[in-house]
């Protein structure tokens, strides 16, 4: 496992760079609720669910309301719905791993794990494995240090969470680029490699458009996801999500 974890590090530094500020960001909003460090190992060992532990540091400081609680992280976390089911082909067949990849997928694991494991890895369960533990050790490392010493740090942290959208920058300018190349290596046709970042694009925009800054990212999601099903299946099997 160490070798295949070692092997995928690569491609996990743009995640390891916005992971850890992002993980610092909440173990200081942890501590400053009053809540210390086995609180912070116990959230993101077990939630690991990013924005949603910054959403419920405030519930936590409020009388117990479990139906308020439940319905607010369907709402966050529906777009995993959509992620769940657009790698039902790619986790099949991981074994033993399944369990923890379907827990450790994560916003920009899914980035990751989209691009699929090199032809030479035979067991592609231990090759998604190691990209979404260390994902999720980066987190866990980020949460730690932030309870242990955030509150100590001599600057302000106001806007760490930029890191959040930095990663995503970084991560579909990686897949453009991917793309085009795999366009010119003639692996893809044009239409199949900018099909999937222009349809990202306009879906978001549009749902932004429609339906409002609140609601569009589960409008894009399902947008994309009847987008890509109907492409599959009218043919265009090389695209990827």
């Amino acid at each position: 496992m160490f070798r295949m974890m070692k092997r995928a590090f690569p491609r996990t530094l743009p995640v390891l760079a916005g992971y850890v500020f992002l993980g610092i960001a909440f173990g200081v909003s942890l501590k400053e609720q009053g809540y210390g460090l086995p609180w912070a190992i116990l959230m993101s060992a077990v939630i690991y669910a990013g924005s949603m532990q910054f959403a419920i540091l405030t519930p936590m400081t409020q009388p117990f309301a479990p139906v308020t609680v439940a319905l607010m992280t369907l709402l966050v976390n529906a777009r995993h719905i959509f992620y769940g089911l657009s790698m039902l082909r790619t986790y099949e067949g991981t074994g033993k791993w399944k369990p923890y990849l379907i827990f450790a997928l994560s916003d920009e694991t899914y980035s990751l794990v989209c691009e699929g494991a090199p032809e030479d890895v035979e067991n592609r369960g231990k090759w998604f494995g190691a990209i979404s533990l260390m994902d999720q050790c980066y987190w866990l490392i980020g949460s730690v240090l932030g309870s242990l010493i955030g509150q100590l740090l001599p600057f302000d942290l106001t806007g760490i969470d930029f890191a959040m959208t930095a990663l995503f920058t970084v991560i579909f300018t990686e897949q453009t680029a991917d793309a085009i190349k795999a366009y010119r290596a003639k692996e893809l046709t044009l239409t199949d490699a900018l099909f999937p970042t222009s349809l990202g694009l306009l879906a978001t925009l549009i749902s932004l458009l429609v339906v409002g800054k609140d609601s569009f990212l589960l409008c894009a999601m399902a947008v994309m996801l009847a987008c890509f099903f109907l492409r599959y299946q009218t043919g265009g099997k090389k695209v990827s999500a």
